[in-house]
């Protein structure tokens, strides 16, 4: 389970957000708007897992971001920026598509040991609610045979990649594959 923390962000994931990608060349140009997002847990219970679906001009994203509370050793070049959570204290976001604790989330549930996390939120040490999904992640057979089994996380949503099972996102009425085995 994925517990959610009744907190003040500093600064919010959205500002967070929007001035990295304006820092990258595959996100496209203009504001963002989050669609939705979804979790999965580390099983060491370290690192904060979330993934958000972002709608930014004509591209549509899928953008892994990962939680830890000190400094990735190695990993400057992927640091999406650092927040003040008002509880948590300073947390490190890197891009989770360059994470190894990310990506073996994404393998775990390509090879269906893995689902994504159940939404708890807490204040002050106790569970307030359960929180709905805004965006179901589900296995699937995919369209090519295996070659190898590399985990391919997509940033940019403009296609299905062809992979020997893959994992397909819902949110409303829409669908992406956001990663594959390959």
């Amino acid at each position: 389970m994925a517990i959610i923390y009744k907190a003040d962000l500093t600064p919010s994931k959205p500002e967070l957000i929007g001035a990295w990608l304006d820092a990258q060349p595959w996100a496209g140009r203009g504001p963002g708007e989050i669609l939705g997002a979804y979790r999965f847990d580390d099983p060491e219970g370290e690192v904060g897992v979330e993934v958000f679906l972002v709608r930014r001009g004509d591209r549509l994203l899928h953008l892994p971001l990962t939680y830890r509370g000190a400094p990735l050793p190695d990993h400057e070049d992927h640091l999406v920026g650092t927040l003040e959570h008002s509880v948590l204290g300073t947390r490190w976001v890197y891009d989770g598509t360059e994470d190894e604790v990310s990506l073996a989330c994404f393998r775990r549930a390509l090879e269906g040991g893995q689902e994504q996390a159940e939404l708890e939120v807490w204040e002050e040490g106790r569970r307030l609610e359960n929180r709905s999904q805004q965006v179901v992640v589900s296995r699937e057979p995919g369209t090519g045979a295996p070659r190898g089994g590399r985990v391919l996380v997509q940033r940019v949503l403009d296609g299905e990649p062809e992979g020997s099972v893959r994992l397909l996102a819902r949110w409303g009425d829409e669908r992406a594959v956001v990663a594959a085995l390959v």
